[in-house]
């Protein structure tokens, strides 16, 4: 089967960066995926894809050497089944807030008799090749979301989860569960929040990963400890280069990008 690069990059101990597609469409995917990212998430929890649009967008990442991820609408078994059917490496799943959930998760990303994942992997045996049944409960990647004080009540029995390979923080949900504002980031309690799920992560051999504003946020999270960071989504990028060339050609400084994130 061919390999799972992310994995590969988290038990070598190098670092993951990935990139993050809300847009659409399969030619974006295809440019994003090409500038060197290690993986390329997309969204359909608050991208502004369905199935059919993902699919085409699985197949532009497909192409180039980024391992295809996706983050799922929710908790919903056979939508799981049928994104990893549709050749996603890896999935990154919502609002895991009970280790009930976070079995279902990861039953919903393996076969039997480990999970009950259901056969009919279709692009998925295309693209993971031949021995993609025998391999897939290996090499598919299980990342759960940690975004609610329901979850963080529980993390230590969600992170002791059998076969779950991760975590994923996303700052913003996890800012409006402890009372606060989104983009709060610099927050001194949500700071304190997501040590501890690193470190709960850390100590169990998980993989944490956690979205970022930019570039540099993400370099900050990677020498916290993170092993895969998101610098930001395409949607983000599109309006920060499309405002850097408005105003460069304006000759004028100083404005921000109208991007809503």
């Amino acid at each position: 089967m061919r390999p799972n690069l992310v994995k590969q990059k988290f038990l070598a101990g190098e670092p993951i960066v990935n990139a993050w597609l809300s847009i659409p469409s399969s030619y974006a995917a295809e440019v994003v995926a090409s500038q060197g990212f290690d993986s390329v998430t997309v969204d359909l929890q608050h991208g502004m894809m369905g199935f059919e649009s993902a699919l085409t967008m699985l197949q532009a990442v497909s192409i180039t050497p980024a391992t295809p991820l996706v983050r799922c609408p929710s908790l919903n078994p056979p939508e799981i089944m049928k994104l990893l059917d549709a050749g996603a490496y890896g999935v990154i799943c919502p609002s895991i807030d009970t280790p009930e959930m976070a079995r279902q998760f990861v039953s919903a990303c393996r076969y039997p008799d480990v999970g009950q994942r259901s056969f009919g992997p279709a692009r998925g045996l295309l693209y993971g090749g031949p021995d993609y049944f025998s391999c897939a409960n290996d090499t598919v990647l299980t990342l759960a979301m940690i975004e609610s004080q329901q979850a963080l009540d529980q993390l230590d029995a969600i992170l002791d989860t059998p076969g779950l390979d991760g975590i994923y923080i996303g700052p913003n949900d996890l800012a409006l569960s402890l009372g606060m504002k989104p983009g709060m980031q610099t927050n001194a309690r949500l700071e304190e929040v997501i040590g501890q799920i690193l470190r709960g992560a850390r100590d169990r051999g998980l993989l944490a990963g956690i979205f970022c504003s930019d570039g540099a946020a993400a370099h900050s999270r990677l020498e916290e400890g993170f092993h895969l960071v998101t610098p930001g989504n395409d949607a983000n990028a599109l309006a920060v280069a499309s405002t850097s060339r408005l105003l460069a050609a304006r000759g004028a400084g100083g404005a921000t990008a109208r991007s809503g994130y």
